[in-house]
Parts: C-alpha cells; sequence; structure tokens
C-alpha cells in the first residue's frame, strides 16, 4: 500500500479539500488528508499525506510556516484580501517607507492577533465565514501567535501614490493569519489594509523545492516515503535490533540521551524511532528513565512503509 507524503504547489483558485479530493483520485485511496488549510487565493506549498503517513499530520500542523505577499495599503476589504469586496479607501500617499517599516517592526515577535471574520474558525458550532456571509457581525477573540521574521523587499506607489503595494516575507508560528497580518499593518498606518498575494514557501522542514504542482503529480505521483519524512520533521533515534523488538510489541525502552531536558521526547513532540534497516518503527516519548512508544508502526515491505498500530 502506498503510504508517504505528497508536497503539492497548490494553485490559485483552488480549495485544500479540492486538492485532496484530487490526489485521493491520483493515488487511488481515499484515506488523504492535508496538513493545514491555505486559502484558495494563496498557492505554494500543500503537505498531504497518504494511507499510514496520514498519521504524522497531527505533528506537521503546528511547525513553523513560511510565506511571501503582497500587502496593499489605502484599501480596506470585507475579507482582508482581494477576494472580499472593498469597504473602504483612505489615500496612502503620506505614508513613509520608515512608517512602513515601523509597522512591521510593531508587528513582529510575540503579538495578540484577532483572526480574520472569515476565517474557518467555528463560533458556536458553526464557522465564523458562514455567519459573516449570512450577514452576521463576527468578532473573534485574539489569540497568541508569533511572528518569526517578517522582512519587507519592495515597496511600490501606484497610482500617484494612492496604494502602496509591499512585498513581504513572513515566517510566523501556525495559526498566524497573513491577511489578518496585512489588515493590522494597514490599520496601524491609519490606511487600511488587504492582502492581493499569498505564497507558501514552506512549511516545517518541507519546501517549495519540493513541491510539486498537481499537472506535474498527475504525471508522477511523487511520494516522500515516511523514513525520509519522519526523519525531516522530528528528533531522531536509531534502535537497536533488541529496542526494534521491544518497541515493536509496544514495550518501552531505556529513556533517549536528551531525557530530562528541555529537549526530551514527549508525546506532543516525539522521536522518530527507526530499526537497524533504516525503517521507521515508531515515536517515541520520554518518561522519566524509560522511553515509551507513542505510535507504533509494524514492519512493512520496505523502508518507511510500517503499517500504524
Amino acid at each position: 500500500m502506498l503510504s508517504g507524503l505528497v508536497i503539492v504547489d497548490k494553485p490559485q483558485g483552488w480549495t485544500s479539500h479540492d486538492v485532496v479530493g484530487r490526489m485521493r483520485r491520483l493515488a487511488g485511496t481515499r484515506k488523504v488528508g492535508h496538513a493545514g488549510t491555505l486559502d484558495p487565493m494563496a498557492t505554494g506549498v500543500l503537505v498531504l499525506g497518504i494511507n499510514k503517513a496520514t498519521r504524522l499530520l497531527t505533528y506537521i500542523v503546528g511547525t513553523s510556516k513560511t510565506y511571501t505577499a503582497t500587502i496593499r495599503l489605502g484599501e480596506t476589504t470585507i475579507t482582508d484580501d482581494a477576494e472580499g469586496e472593498v469597504t473602504e479607501t483612505r489615500t496612502a500617499a503620506e505614508v513613509t517607507d520608515d512608517a512602513i517599516a515601523a509597522g512591521v517592526a510593531a508587528l513582529t515577535g510575540p503579538i495578540q492577533q484577532v483572526p480574520s471574520s472569515v476565517s474557518a474558525i467555528k463560533v458556536n458550532g458553526e464557522r465564523s465565514y458562514a455567519r459573516v456571509r449570512s450577514g452576521e457581525e463576527v468578532k473573534l477573540a485574539a489569540r497568541p501567535v508569533t511572528i518569526h521574521r517578517f522582512d519587507v523587499h519592495s515597496i511600490t506607489r501606484v497610482d500617484g501614490g494612492r496604494v502602496v503595494d509591499v512585498d513581504v516575507t513572513v515566517e510566523c508560528s501556525s495559526g498566524t493569519y497573513i491577511r489578518a497580518l496585512a489588515r493590522d499593518l494597514g490599520n496601524g498606518l491609519g490606511v487600511g489594509g488587504h492582502l492581493t498575494a499569498l505564497r507558501r514557501t514552506q512549511v516545517g522542514p518541507y519546501s517549495l523545492d519540493q513541491a510539486r504542482t498537481l499537472e506535474e503529480l498527475a504525471e508522477e505521483l511523487n511520494v516522500l516515503e515516511m523514513s525520509l519524512a519522519a526523519r525531516a520533521l522530528m528528533p531522531n533515534r536509531e534502535l537497536s535490533e533488541e529496542e526494534t523488538t521491544e518497541i515493536s510489541f509496544g514495550r518501552r525502552i531505556a529513556a533517549g540521551p536528551g531525557a530530562g531536558t528541555p529537549s526530551a521526547a514527549t508525546a506532543e513532540n516525539p522521536a522518530a524511532a527507526f530499526a537497524p534497516t533504516g525503517e521507521l518503527v515508531a515515536l517515541l516519548a520520554d518518561a522519566g528513565s524509560f522511553a515509551k512508544p507513542v505510535l507504533v508502526f509494524a514492519p512493512g515491505t520496505g523502508p518507511g512503509t510500517g503499517q500504524a498500530q
């Protein structure tokens, strides 16, 4: 059974669910999931898991993300991006490059961010965007996110400076909304703002260099096998033959070298354990002087093809 990760370069206009549906047909299986939604307007890295590798997706969702984006200052939209109608315009002609740099600096590091009201966050069991479309005014609570990097590459003054387009790169924690970042930059400068382009270039260790378009994947289904995917994603632990046998039966073994330190493997951030053959055997968490399996993979037909138990 084919299992592994597929790194897709998502096309504009497709939902993440659309891409999952296409991958189900290409891979010939219903068991396909993704590691974090990408808006229809956005393009770039969308990580999919096939069959047994769907068990790895939960550990990818929380990784940091990197984007390139264009923020337009001087126009506010209902969706905080270019897909929504413009609700307010204010000339950005007086906004200086220094003011933009100061606004970006204020939004770098740990911040409290209010997600866009048309996000997929559920409010009393219903998606926020559905409530907005039905005419309801939705106010979401702020949540902590971290902007690790917010770099400005170019500033272009359009229509005599009435609007200003700012090309940026953003590296951020999971749960960050780039369109909310665009909105908040514009609001902080007093002219409003929204996102006009967004491309995700990295999810955790998986980059755009590894991504393939759906057309390319239709010609050749490029799958990153589970052992390689886990090696890139998590701390690695090489097991002896004896340890491999014990873990394969779900038994605990001696803790890893990082036990008792901040780098210790946990249930939320486990270590990937490999047999001497290179096969992914289990995900391990340290508990005192022992390491116990969080997820065990039974022997498969080759490296990285183990079956989750």
